[in-house]
């Protein structure tokens, strides 16, 4: 391990540990517009928005698991460069089983107050019942959901990039294949997009902790192997919780866009559910390199090797940056022809493609955020790390949709997101310029 995070070149090693997990975004990605093309084909527009209401649920949960994913291999990549690995090894242990049982809290939680929390979401009378199938399923899978965070994280901080991303594609793959069988074979209808979805993330963790018991060296899945310091728990929620903002602020702008998008009919928030997905064609390929190159930055960070620390991030924002770009121009282009693909009612086509656009116009600075922000939590700056991952989706987004909406109506809605990304990149340059660390010059 120490020779692809301390000697191997750059270029090499970053494509080692990012190209897995981008291929698994990928997978995952094809995965969630199959869902959305299956959805779509019920041709029911209330059960499209009723899905699309619920499914910042799945979101959340993503984020709760970040808090041990990302936070913990956050701190296990800067004590693997310390040379600190028994208690990397620890923390690995920690995060795995407090994320079991963090997701069983979460599942009571939203079993308790499933009313208001589907009121929150946005639904209405006539996507109630669509919304409240998929969300019950999503939250009686809700540990699997989260604990799957951890080892899909942590077990890159060891190179095994290639593992997590095969766990990943196999729970993908199955998913794939289940999404019909249950949408129209059984006739499941909105639960059946959910149950697909619990049903292969169980198969993917049950894969991911054989590889982390059976092939790591250096990671746990014991249970009496996760005490660690209150000093070391706070680092993990003080970088993880930051992480997390970013997925629970996108859980939240989802929610707030159609919130604001109702008052137009069913139609636009379907095509905005839509559009959402399509968008993240670029969002997932650019957080599969800034995510891939997290334990490269965080181990350089650690071993104090300023030169290799500046270099990794330097690479890393010209290729997110380049790749946004190119993608972006493609679905800009394109965008009609996509939506159609889901859905060929005029309306939602029409409105789609106006709503790829305005979401898709600005991700190469978005990719430039998520970069900085991953930087962030790679070297334990939770300050920074949190800000940029709350204004983004969250504090700037609300303020701009809130704005936008009152004095452009239906075209502010659809801009909102695209003046946040250019606001919190601004903020971003600030931030960058202020914790930059400056190594004491020493031999590494």
């Amino acid at each position: 391990m120490n020779e692809l995070f301390e000697h191997t070149t750059i270029k090499r090693a970053y494509f080692t540990l990012a190209m897995p997990v981008v291929i698994s975004m990928t997978v995952t990605l094809i995965y969630n517009m199959v869902d959305t093309f299956f959805v779509s084909k019920t041709g029911n527009p209330d059960l499209v928005a009723g899905v699309s209401q619920g499914a910042p649920i799945f979101t959340l949960m993503i984020a709760i698991g970040d808090i041990f994913g990302l936070g913990g291999s956050s701190v296990i990549s800067r004590l693997f460069g310390e040379r600190q690995d028994k208690l990397g090894r620890f923390v690995s242990g920690y995060c795995f089983y407090a994320s079991i049982v963090c997701g069983i809290i979460v599942t009571i939680i939203m079993v308790v107050f499933q009313t208001p929390i589907l009121h929150l979401l946005g639904a209405s009378p006539s996507t109630w019942k669509y919304a409240r199938e998929y969300y019950l399923i999503m939250a009686w899978g809700a540990t699997f959901v989260i604990f799957g965070l951890t080892p899909t994280n942590i077990l890159r901080t060891e190179g095994l990039a290639v593992q997590s991303m095969i766990a990943s594609m196999v729970g993908t793959g199955i998913n794939i294949v289940l999404n019909p069988i249950f949408i129209f074979t059984c006739g499941l209808g909105a639960a059946g997009s959910a149950l697909a979805t619990v049903t292969s993330t169980v198969i993917s963790d049950i894969i991911m902790i054989y590889y982390t018991h059976y092939k790591s060296k250096k990671l746990t899945t014991s249970i009496h192997e996760t005490e660690i310091s209150f000093h070391l728990q706070a680092e993990i929620y003080a970088i993880g919780i930051p992480a997390s903002v970013t997925n629970v602020m996108a859980t939240i702008a989802t929610a707030l866009t159609n919130r604001y998008l109702i008052a137009y009919g069913a139609s636009s928030v379907a095509a905005m559910g839509i559009a959402l997905k399509v968008s993240m064609i670029i969002g997932m390929v650019m957080a599969g390199f800034a995510f891939g190159a997290q334990p490269l930055i965080g181990y350089s960070y650690g071993a104090k090797n300023e030169e290799r620390f500046n270099k990794v991030i330097r690479f890393d924002l010209m290729v997110v940056a380049s790749l946004a770009l190119i993608l972006t121009i493609i679905l800009f282009a394109f965008a009609p022809t996509v939506i159609r693909f889901f859905m060929t009612d005029p309306v939602i086509v029409r409105e789609g493609t106006g709503m790829i656009r305005w979401l898709t116009i600005s991700t190469t600075l978005a990719g430039m955020i998520l970069v900085f922000t991953t930087s962030f939590q790679s070297m334990g700056k939770a300050v920074p790390a949190f800000w940029l991952s709350f204004s983004r989706q969250g504090l700037i987004f609300a303020i701009a949709i809130g704005i936008l909406n009152h004095f452009f109506g239906y075209n502010g809605i659809l801009a909102a997101q695209a003046c946040s990304d250019v606001l919190t990149f601004i903020l971003a340059l600030i931030f960058f310029k202020l914790y930059q660390p400056h190594f004491d010059k020493e031999k590494n």
